[in-house]
């Protein structure tokens, strides 16, 4: 598979997810650390991609997603931003609210299509 069709997939499949270095429980660098804890704060699951691991995706995502730098979180297929405004809306509160009303809305999905 390409990478931007592996990218696109993973981002359809999830409706959150955060692209990073290292993973939730071992980040590997100081923002994606911070935007990690945010998330983790936020009381809902999320997917997450190690790029450290994934050397392709590293590469081709800033190009794809017109954003330099990681982390990246993605929810519902929208790119939301790195770390600096992941902190500016958790500290507002945005972004709990944001993520909990996903989580919500698909575990609603989950449920109907049973």
């Amino acid at each position: 598979m390409e990478t931007i069709e592996k990218i696109k997939q993973q981002i359809s499949e999830n409706p959150i997810i955060l692209y990073m270095k290292g993973s939730p429980k071992l980040p590997s660098c100081g923002f994606s650390s911070q935007a990690a804890q945010a998330m983790m704060s936020c009381g809902e699951p999320f997917a997450y991609v190690d790029i450290l691991q994934n050397p392709d995706i590293r590469a081709e995502l800033p190009a794809y997603a017109n954003w330099p730098t990681f982390p990246q979180l993605w929810v519902e297929g929208e790119l939301v931003g790195g770390c600096d405004i992941l902190m500016e809306m958790f500290q507002r509160g945005e972004l709990q609210t944001l993520i909990k009303e996903t989580a919500s809305k698909y575990k609603d999905e989950e449920a109907n299509a049973e």
